[in-house]
């Protein structure tokens, strides 16, 4: 009777083993690199995403909500968030009515900037330069906190697009105003828009006169 020495069975076991160990290194290796592409923020931004007001780096320091921070979700109506609170009255009051009308249209105003502190401000304005490479360049897109319609509670930043578009076509009749060409998100309330029309929009803040304090 012949058979299989006892040597090489061991060494075929240690062959299926070997090879076994080298498939299961494979598979979690493709399952790693498959959780790392889906976690948050490996996915690109959406459209409506891209027509805000710049983002608060997550370094140089803690700022919040009590510096104007805003949250995902928020809407004008939400109160007990600083950057909605802390609005100029009359510039929300008017901004709720309008949001209130476009609400029978199934359109939400979701507040992506409102009242923000002079750090809030100074930092944004900081990243700004760092991305655009120059203050002149900054300067289209953030102002100074001493500048700044945010800083003093007379601007808001509205989103999603479909919510600007709304206003872009009624804000005139609740005084509510796009100011900067550049900036279809960016609203200010002119209250004599009601009866004459919204004025003529710069096309950048560099344009607005206030900006040359």
């Amino acid at each position: 009777m012949t058979g299989t020495p006892p040597s090489a069975r061991t060494s075929t076991h240690r062959i299926h083993w070997l090879f076994a160990a080298v498939v299961a290194a494979v598979v979690l290796s493709a399952v790693i690199a498959a959780l790392c592409y889906r976690l948050p923020g490996s996915a690109s931004s959406s459209s409506d995403a891209s027509l805000s007001v710049p983002r608060l780096s997550r370094h140089g320091g803690a700022l919040g909500e009590a510096d104007g921070v805003v949250p995902d979700g928020v809407t004008v109506f939400d109160d007990t968030v600083p950057a909605v609170a802390r609005l100029d009255p009359d510039l929300l009051k008017a901004l709720r009515r309008a949001a209130t009308d476009a609400g029978d249209d199934g359109l939400e105003f979701r507040v992506n900037s409102g009242w923000r502190s002079a750090a809030y401000q100074n930092r944004l304005l900081g990243e700004a330069v760092a991305k655009y490479g120059s203050e002149a360049e900054a300067a289209r897109w953030v102002a100074t906190a001493a500048t700044s319609p945010h800083v003093s509670g007379d601007a808001v930043d509205i989103g999603p697009s479909d919510a600007t578009a709304w206003l872009s076509e009624h804000g005139a009749a609740y005084g509510l105003c796009r100011i900067y060409r550049n900036e279809p998100w960016h609203y200010e309330l002119r209250p004599e828009a009601v009866a004459h029309g919204c004025p003529h929009m710069y096309s950048d803040p560099t344009q607005d006169p206030r900006m040359q304090k």
